[in-house]
């Protein structure tokens, strides 16, 4: 089978919105500031690496001669970003670490080259774990100039705090809806809740053109997911799917057996299935349950299922080789094929992270806060990294993912299609590895019903805006 919620994969948002009823659990260890890349770094080897690139995208770093106290967190010769993610939620430990593993290794690799215009960026890596999100937004709420990169979980809880200190943020992630449509909110893979790349189901409609009515959506009980399939249905819609409506709801905590769902969607004649939850454990207990009952349709998620679980599972049962997943980032497979893969590859392994699609999210994020601070020059100021992002219409993270419109807030229009065949992804749609299908028609208007907040003509959250709050200047 195949997996970006990627990139919410991408992405991501699937997966992490699957945590969220599970809250609990103490706060990990301290915030501590992290400096990565030399301190000695000279203006001369500054210099020499100048035009270094992350595959297309030429490099934003380098030396120069910036002056001034800006801006909280701006002195002449520093900038003070935090970044961070759930690493220590106890329930699931060193959740979505990759996230800071890839901004730690940007932070050198940034620095090597003399900094940003010549200021050094000092990184705070933080610690939400789950339930901390909103008291680290307090912490950096006094003493960091932006936030980037990070992701949280439950960002709702620190919104308001974001908000309310107007701190500007690049996320590699957001999940609650007022974080999504944020103000002062950026991010490379924009998923807002108005708009819906609906790529996934035009490419599977390509690909399955006889199964368009066989195909059945599983339900949960947990209502970010409820929201989720609300959206799914109505992408598939558009893609002129007739989904069944086999009736089938699987208990978001767990069922006992999966083997009387199983056999609803069998009797129903479904032939594909999909499924907005990530791949949790009863998630492919869920799977063997399809196989015991003697079906086997095509299960279809979003790029939760593209990882190194999911893969190591399937060798041992194979009950996933008909697994479709879709992407709006270049599989990590593709590097030899795709610069900025290959770079992102190579920057984190070298500094003992973890590569995954959520951390090229936040590499993706880093590249474009570090773009428009490049821009501002000596004058970095929250207002000008306002004005600077609100300005990039057209980013890819130098070939990270699909072009995408961070300055409007709007979804890629791209996407490509992965499969499982033992403990091998690969991609399948379009067939020419490291391209992605891109169309117009894959935008879909998600209907104000089920946006999760009000958005003003702007169309960014309205619930915590304020006089204060830093709008773009022409």
């Amino acid at each position: 089978m195949k997996s970006n919620k990627t990139a919410k994969l991408v992405v991501a948002l699937a997966a992490v919105a699957a945590l969220v009823s599970a809250c609990s659990g103490d706060r990990g260890e301290d915030p501590s500031a992290t400096s990565t890349g030399g301190s000695g770094t000279t203006a001369n080897a500054a210099s020499s690496s100048s035009d270094a690139k992350f595959g297309t995208l030429n490099s934003p770093c380098g030396a120069g001669d910036a002056k001034g106290a800006t801006d909280q967190g701006v002195s002449d010769t520093e900038i003070k970003i935090g970044f961070g993610d759930d690493r220590g939620y106890v329930k699931s430990p060193g959740l979505n670490k990759e996230m800071s593993d890839a901004v730690g290794a940007l932070i050198s690799w940034c620095n090597d080259q003399g900094g940003i215009n010549g200021r050094k960026v000092v990184g705070t890596d933080y610690d939400a774990a789950m339930t901390q999100a909103n008291s680290v937004m307090q912490e950096a709420c006094a003493s960091q100039f932006m936030m980037v990169g990070h992701g949280f979980a439950m960002d709702q809880t620190a919104e308001q705090t974001r908000v309310a200190c107007n701190m500007v943020a690049v996320p590699g992630f957001t999940v609650s809806p007022d974080a999504t449509n944020g103000p002062m909110t950026f991010q490379g893979v924009p998923m807002p809740v108005d708009y819906s790349n609906a790529a996934a189901w035009f490419q599977m409609a390509e690909m399955h053109p006889d199964l368009l009515g066989d195909f059945d959506v599983v339900n949960s009980t947990m209502p970010s997911i409820i929201a989720s399939t609300t959206k799914t249905r109505s992408m598939a819609a558009a893609a002129g799917f007739k989904l069944k409506d086999c009736g089938v709801t699987l208990n978001y905590e767990g069922e006992s057996s999966y083997v009387p769902f199983a056999e609803k969607f069998k009797e129903c004649g479904v032939k594909g299935i999909w499924t907005s939850r990530s791949a949790s454990p009863p998630e492919l207990n869920f799977v063997k349950a399809l196989d015991q009952v003697g079906i086997d349709p095509i299960f279809f998620g979003e790029a939760t299922w593209y990882g190194e679980s999911v893969s190591a599972w399937n060798k041992d049962t194979g009950l996933l080789d008909n697994l479709n997943a879709d992407m709006v980032f270049q599989m990590l497979e593709n590097s030899d094929k795709v610069p900025a893969v290959k770079k992102y590859s190579d920057l984190v392994s070298a500094s003992g992270g973890k590569t995954a699609l959520l951390g090229m999210q936040a590499a993706s994020s880093f590249l474009l806060w570090a773009t428009a601070a490049n821009e501002c020059g000596s004058d970095l100021t929250r207002q000008c990294m306002v004005n600077e992002l609100s300005s990039i219409h057209d980013w890819d993270g130098g070939g990270l993912h699909a072009v995408t419109d961070p300055g409007k807030n709007m979804p890629t229009t791209c996407g490509l299609m992965t499969e499982l065949t033992g403990d091998t992804y690969s991609q399948v749609f379009p067939t020419a590895t490291g391209e992605f299908k891109c169309d117009p028609k894959y935008l879909v208007a998600n209907d104000k019903s089920i946006w999760g907040t009000e958005l003003g003509a702007d169309r960014i959250s309205t619930k915590y805006q304020n006089a204060n709050v830093i709008k773009p200047q022409s």
